[in-house]
């Protein structure tokens, strides 16, 4: 049955049949989803590290971010430089090494803020027995960091990165098949997300997504992109499955 529970400061959209919190095992992403940073630092280690090997100097402005890749992003600057492929492309590896240098000399800069209800969503699913890794598009050693410092590190056996899938659909993919080798049913793997393109990667692997309204996009832009639910927070999911007869 459909369920839509919504207040003055929460909606939440269930699609029929839908059982949120019963998938056996599910797929986070991390900016805007579990956490944001009131830091630069992650932001400020693409053109450091493209500096630090090529000597080019680049920018993110007019950049695609949100719901992007670490490796997106920084091929999409790098064009808008003007810095051949040809130029960029054996030397990616060397600054995407960089780039995690840059964070993990700058971890004590971090400042992390957890969205609504992650500890509480994280400990009802795990009590249900469900799998829990992320699928984001920050590379491996970045993401784990970042994990670590907001202190939810301990929740998540895996993850899909952008190191080797500069594709969001592709790193979804990759996640997918680990918690497959975990246990997981493959029809029963859950991605959630706070942007489109989250919704897009999910739909791509034909696997049911929540989306939660805690990033740069609303409740009602998430809904044109029909997830299989919705929240305006994970805290309100898990609010309208307590309410729940």
């Amino acid at each position: 049955m459909q369920t839509i529970h919504q207040d003055s400061e929460s909606r939440v959209y269930i699609s029929p049949g839908f059982n949120w919190d019963r998938q056996s095992a599910y797929l986070f992403d991390i900016d805007g989803t579990l956490l944001r940073s009131r830091d630069r630092v992650h932001f400020e280690s693409i053109p450091a590290g493209v500096l630090r090997v090529t000597g080019h100097t680049i920018t993110l402005d007019g950049v695609t971010i949100h719901g992007s890749t670490d490796t997106a992003i920084l091929r999409e600057a790098c064009e808008k430089a003007g810095i051949p492929s040809e130029v960029l492309e054996p030397q990616v590896a060397a600054i995407l090494e960089a780039m995690c240098r840059h964070v993990a000399d700058r971890r004590h800069e971090l400042q992390p803020y957890l969205m609504p209800g992650v500890h509480e969503v994280l400990h009802h699913l795990a009590h249900r027995g469900a799998i829990l890794g992320v699928a984001t598009g920050n590379l491996e050693a970045i993401g784990w960091i970042k994990l670590e410092k907001a202190g939810l590190r301990e929740w998540f056996r895996f993850g899909g990165f952008s190191d080797d899938a500069p594709v969001r659909a592709r790193l979804i993919e990759h996640a997918a098949r680990k918690a497959q080798m975990l246990g997981a049913n493959m029809t029963g793997v859950c991605v959630v997300g706070d942007t489109p393109r989250d919704i897009e990667a999910a739909r791509a692997n034909h696997l049911p997504v929540i989306a939660v309204a805690t990033g740069n996009f609303s409740f009602d832009e998430l809904m044109c992109h029909e997830p299989t639910a919705c929240a305006s927070s994970l805290a309100d999911l898990l609010g309208a499955e307590e309410s729940a007869p």
